[in-house]
């Protein structure tokens, strides 16, 4: 039997690699289908075994791409520095398998570090995150809620809400109430060890006015 025919103008980038679905639904895949998406055509996240394009309906807009390499770059400084307690380094976009309730996570944070203690240099390799990390951190676009945002990092022990509307940075942990930092308040804990972040720094090289 002859292959239907894919319209590659009218289809969406899943369509045309065979993952066929009603399109007034979040398509079903596994982990290794989600995992074997080509980078340059769609950047999904596994939700509730659902595949959803990480920025929709939404697309970064100009704070977010200011933020992103900013903080990427704090974070890198600080974790590649022969002096850090905790050595690794920092990365941008890099999906995580993690399991929630018995089900496939695969998050896309906007930035991630992880440690040697967690993932050993030798199990490095070309492919995502097979560990949980110790930090991640998203930044928040106008049509995105805390709550939509954080759901997405349950489980990892520190998680960083950028919000660059209000200038503030909300850490979450899993064992006391979140706080938001603002202004001049560092954000500095034993568990990173060595790291400070000065919210009104952040946003001033990021130039957000």
């Amino acid at each position: 039997m002859k292959e239907p025919e894919v319209n590659l103008e009218s289809s969406g980038p899943l369509e045309r690699w065979g993952f066929q679905h009603d399109l007034d639904e979040k398509l079903s895949l596994t982990p290794e289908q989600l995992l074997a998406l080509p980078e340059e055509d769609a950047t999904c996240e596994l939700v509730d075994g659902q595949a959803v394009p990480k920025h929709e309906p939404m697309s970064p807009k100009r704070f977010h791409a200011r933020l992103q390499p900013i903080l990427w770059r704090i974070l890198e400084d600080w974790c590649s520095a022969a002096e850090c307690p905790k050595p690794r380094s920092a990365h941008t976009e890099w999906a995580i398998v993690l399991s929630r309730q018995g089900e496939p996570w695969i998050p896309i944070p906007d930035i991630t570090y992880i440690s040697n203690e967690r993932l050993p240099i030798e199990a490095m390799a070309d492919e995502p995150c097979s560990a949980i990390p110790e930090l991640v951190v998203e930044i928040l676009t106008p049509e995105q809620s805390f709550g939509a945002v954080l759901q997405k990092a349950a489980g990892i022990p520190r998680v960083w809400i950028v919000d660059p509307q209000a200038k503030s940075i909300t850490v979450f942990y899993p064992d006391a109430p979140p706080k938001t930092f603002t202004g001049s308040q560092a954000i500095q804990e034993d568990f990173l060890p060595g790291l400070k972040v000065v919210p009104q720094d952040v946003f001033a090289q990021a130039r957000i006015p």
